[in-house]
């Protein structure tokens, strides 16, 4: 089947797929993680640390790992990372006992650098398979590249959740580990060799960005992935399961669904963004995202997570008797939130790989990725503390002060693509 179709378009199917089968078991080891040790009568604090290193090398990785894949080839960095998402699962089927802080630390580093090898390589792929005349495919094919892989990363969660419940924590991680070795072998077969490679050999210095357009992105990325993580990543499933009371199956089938929804979104952005434009005389014109887009998007998202914490602040620290209420609150944020961060994610997603230069799109991408790694670090470690200390309400005021500055962050972007010098 996949022989009847143009090379490009082989070549994002097997670049998809990979990318799909390494965000479910992303998706299902982190939830594996927060609920298993959770149950194990870790902290927040503690839990939130544990991700420490996958954090720390993801922002290490993008960095790096962009210029890696200008010099070598974006197929052998993407296939590095399924190799360390392997390694890193097994080393988690060791007994419990040797299942130590710093062990499980140390397979979340190798899971990060895996993670952000891994996603770096897909999203500055399609830069490389689409001509640079075609702005109008490109951002439908990092819409539903984005889009597919966030709501396989839902799925993910849902089945880390139903795993630990069904197999218990080594069995769960074990089975994974096996099928994604079966994707990393057929990966090794046909990704195509020399994607994305340069054609000079780029300086290690050049992986810092020169380009006004992407340091300003990066910046605005960094705190909108923060904004999200500081109430996503550690607060919510673990007010979940201590103040809601559900048990892990139902709290990774929620998370699930969440981010299900989310990544659907995203595929459908460029849709949506053809609605807002809409214009009676010229139609539903494709008018791309610009600067002005990512403003208009950031204002919206602010607003959606002040809203909730000013309730959950009226409510005050004794939820015991308002559980519904709470419930209620909780879960509409969650989906109005997700579906704005949902276009926000998709808006930021296409201008990088936009302003990206076509020689070595990589060290652009991986730059900006690397500033998306250091906001969900900020983001995982304030979850966790400010959760532990201040509870849900807090952390979502934090969400809302991050928003902020990545909205005044957003009105340095060029307000239309057409300005942007590399």
């Amino acid at each position: 089947m996949l022989s009847a179709l143009s090379p490009d378009i082989r070549q994002y199917f097997i670049i998809t797929g990979n990318y799909w089968a390494f965000t479910l078991t992303d998706g299902a080891l982190r939830m594996l993680v927060v609920l298993h040790f959770h149950q194990l009568g870790y902290s927040p604090l503690d839990i939130a640390l544990l991700f420490l290193f996958y954090e720390i090398f993801g922002v290490v990785t993008n960095l790096v790992g962009g210029w890696l894949g200008a010099r070598i080839g974006l197929n052998r960095t993407m296939n590095i990372g399924l190799a360390l998402q392997v390694v890193a699962l097994l080393m988690l089927t060791v007994p419990a006992s040797m299942l130590t802080v710093v062990w499980v630390m140390a397979a979340q580093a190798l899971s990060g650098i895996a993670k952000d090898l891994n996603k770096m390589s897909a999203k500055s792929a399609v830069k490389q398979l689409v001509p640079a005349d075609a702005q109008g495919r490109l951002f439908h094919w990092v819409a539903v590249l984005t889009g597919s892989k966030n709501a396989l990363k839902g799925v993910g969660f849902f089945l880390g959740g139903l795993l630990l419940s069904w197999l218990g924590f080594v069995g769960a991680v074990t089975l994974m580990a096996g099928a994604l070795s079966l994707v990393w072998v057929a990966s090794l077969f046909f990704l195509k060799g020399e994607l994305g490679k340069s054609q000079s050999k780029p300086k290690f210095t050049q992986v810092f960005s020169t380009s006004r357009a992407i340091n300003i992105l990066s910046a605005a990325r960094m705190c909108l992935f923060a904004s999200r993580d500081v109430w996503f990543v550690v607060a919510l499933p673990v007010f979940m399961g201590e103040v809601l009371g559900w048990n892990p199956w139902q709290v990774g089938a929620f998370m699930a669904a969440w981010v299900v929804g989310y990544g659907v979104i995203q595929s459908v952005a460029p849709w949506i963004n053809r609605m807002i434009s809409y214009n009676r005389k010229r139609g539903l014109a494709e008018k791309l995202p610009d600067g002005k887009a990512a403003v208009f998007w950031g204002v919206l998202l602010t607003v959606a997570a002040s809203i909730p914490a000013v309730v959950l602040g009226q409510l005050g620290t004794d939820l015991s008797n308002q559980l519904a209420l709470v419930s209620m609150v909780i879960i509409t944020a969650l989906l109005v939130f997700g579906a704005l961060f949902a276009i926000n994610s998709s808006v930021h997603s296409y201008l990088i790989v936009s302003y990206a230069r076509e020689d070595g799109a990589s060290l652009d991408v991986g730059f900006y990725y690397m500033a998306n790694a250091m906001g969900r670090l900020l983001g995982t470690v304030l979850s966790g503390w400010v959760y532990q200390v201040w509870g849900l309400g807090a952390c979502l005021w934090v969400s809302s002060g991050l928003l902020v500055l990545t909205v005044v962050i957003s009105f340095a972007l060029p307000q239309n693509n057409k300005e942007v010098v590399n």
